[in-house]
């Protein structure tokens, strides 16, 4: 799904060249579920901006789904965007006037869905995350934990193939993070690829790789083998060997 080869970035800032990200090489397949870790100015968050296709390399290469983003104009990458990744943020982003039903329904009508289709797709996903009792409700009277949940439904309502999250808990208490990692975890249960930026080794726990950066440099890219999975079915009809295995 995902290919990288000595990938760097560079911001310019007057007369000087600051690199956030140097010669990175990483392979994600389809149906893995990563952390990307590092303390703050790893470059975490630029790989997160350039694996989402908010941002373009300064050099090398990437490839999601063999499609290359490094020439792409502004208007393909947001195609690329709107048809393979979801975003989950820890700030959740939703709009405070909508309800959490037309909040999911946003990326639908960027993508020109008609208002039925669309309501049905919204409706299926927030039920996926257990707020079918929810739908109505604006995202002030919902719970932090409820908000991120509406976030997630509205990352999947597209039917993207991959999933990015910036810590997606970071917001949120204990027992909320944790359902919300239980969810992820679930997802990828289903064939979901997931890659989510932390810093907090007991979300990173819940992964099946941990990627670490330092100094924009990869560090380390290992399997993780302490991975809690709970294995519960939330999409029908999408397995892990139908969309690809895990590292």
């Amino acid at each position: 799904m995902i290919e990288i080869s000595r990938l760097e970035k560079t911001y310019i800032l007057g007369s000087v060249q600051v690199p956030a990200l140097i010669d990175i090489n990483l392979g994600i397949s389809s149906g893995e579920f990563c952390a990307i870790m590092g303390p703050s100015g790893s470059g975490k968050s630029t790989l997160m901006n350039l694996l989402g296709c908010l941002d373009r390399p300064t050099s090398g290469s990437y490839l999601i789904n063999g499609e290359q983003v490094k020439d792409k104009s502004d208007d393909q990458l947001a195609r690329i965007r709107n048809r393979f990744i979801g975003f989950v943020f820890q700030s959740f982003n939703l709009l405070p006037g909508l309800s959490a039903r037309e909040n999911v329904e946003l990326p639908l009508i960027y993508r020109g869905e008609k208002p039925k289709e669309r309501q049905k797709k919204a409706l299926e996903v927030l039920e996926a995350v257990g707020l079918a009792k929810r739908v109505n409700h604006r995202p002030m009277e919902l719970s932090g934990g409820e908000q991120q949940r509406v976030a997630i439904a509205r990352a999947l309502s597209g039917n993207p193939t991959l999933i990015l999250a910036d810590e997606p808990t970071g917001a949120l208490d204990t027992k909320s993070g944790e359902e919300v990692i239980k969810l992820f975890s679930k997802l990828n249960e289903q064939g979901m690829t997931i890659i989510l930026v932390t810093h907090d080794e007991d979300v990173a726990v819940h992964t099946r790789r941990i990627i670490r950066l330092r100094d924009g440099r990869l560090l380390s890219d290992e399997p993780n083998i302490s991975t809690n999975v709970y294995g519960v079915s939330l999409i029908k009809g999408r397995t892990g060997a139908e969309h690809g295995g895990v590292c």
